[in-house]
């Protein structure tokens, strides 16, 4: 029976038999072969969809790994600044310790409802600021640097280290590293995390090769690509509308090392990635995953595979669909209305 990452992969984290597993079973997500963006590309497209962790997004990979530390610390609070996933997996690892309240301070206006709503019924307390992100996380690092308070954010080292093992589920499934994993970028804890894995896995030869990391941030919220921090980002992608990222340092040398690279992708581009990826592969991510996918098509499309034919290629899907339904009605049609009447149903249909 599966019990979670920590215990998959134990002998690779920072645990001990006195650590206290808080765990929902997280992780061990699928690797879905699409057809459809393989055929796009000319590439071997795997989606490491990450949407089916428990509360929806990668974020319970890491979340796992910081309360079972926090609980084995003998920390009752634990508290984090979100867009929207972090806070939802924060509250739900909380509540699963049977002994913690978690705090959570949100961008007033900038969070989507399905994570504002998760976070809620796990009972966390949630603080809506009048500010952005950044705002948020400068407040938490302030409060949980003076007072006995735990701190979540993926600053904290010990989400990082669960964070990697979706490198490790990629080797195991594809029985080494892929050459190329595209991923979005936020706040950057995600690609850093990846290319620890992928390098803890090569190490002891689970691994033959390293990828190349493609890193994608929102064209409104690109402070890596840009060099500098985006004091107002914007972006329909609430999950990467960060402007100034906590592991930015980190992302940079996982894009050097791995001789890879960050760029950007506008809001068209990835809600284009976003339907394509619901209507021809058949899963539903939300926005800031489909980066992924709206990167890997502008490097085809410029002939940054031209030489690589074949090649594969992961791209991480963060979160699930619902967590964002207000951007999927917005970019479909609306239901047909029509009577009860079976004519009338054929002929809508075409028969």
């Amino acid at each position: 029976m599966y019990q979670g990452l920590i215990h998959r992969y134990r002998e690779f984290l920072p645990v001990t038999a006195k650590t206290p597993i808080v765990t929902l079973s997280e992780g061990n997500t699928p690797l879905i072969y699409s057809e459809d963006l393989s055929s796009r590309t000319g590439l071997k497209v795997y989606l490491k969809y990450e949407g089916l962790n428990p509360t929806g997004s990668f974020k319970d990979r890491g979340m796992t790994m910081a309360i079972s530390k926090a609980k084995e610390k003998g920390a009752k609070i634990v508290m984090c600044a979100s867009t929207g996933n972090t806070s939802a997996s924060a509250a739900a690892y909380a509540a699963r310790s049977g002994s913690m309240k978690c705090i959570v301070l949100i961008p007033d206006g900038n969070i989507a409802l399905g994570k504002l709503a998760q976070a809620m019924i796990h009972n966390a307390k949630v603080l809506a600021i009048q500010g952005n992100f950044d705002d948020a996380l400068d407040l938490v690092k302030a409060i949980t640097q003076k007072y006995p308070v735990e701190l979540v954010n993926s600053i904290n080292p010990f989400r990082i280290e669960g964070q990697k093992t979706a490198a490790f589920e990629v080797c195991d499934d594809l029985t080494d590293a892929p050459e190329f994993h595209a991923i979005p970028v936020g706040n950057a804890g995600n690609i850093t995390a990846y290319w620890k894995g992928y390098n803890e896995y090569k190490k002891i030869g689970k691994a033959k090769q390293l990828p190349k990391m493609l890193g994608f941030q929102a064209a409104g919220a690109a402070p890596i690509v840009l060099g500098k921090v985006v004091k107002d980002p914007k972006t329909i992608a609430t999950a990467i509308k960060i402007g100034n990222p906590a592991s930015w340092k980190q992302a940079e040398a996982a894009r050097d090392e791995s001789k890879g690279l960050i760029d950007s992708v506008t809001d068209k581009e990835i809600i284009d990635a976003y339907k394509i990826l619901a209507a021809h592969s058949g899963i539903f991510a939300e926005p800031g995953s489909a980066a992924s996918v709206a990167g890997l098509l502008k490097l085809k499309a410029q002939g940054y595979f031209d030489k690589h034919k074949g090649a594969r290629v992961v791209c991480t899907l963060t979160g699930h669909g619902l967590k964002d339904p207000d951007n999927a009605i917005k970019n479909v049609e609306a239901p047909v209305k029509i009577k009860a009447d079976l004519k009338a149903v054929l002929k809508e249909i075409g028969l």
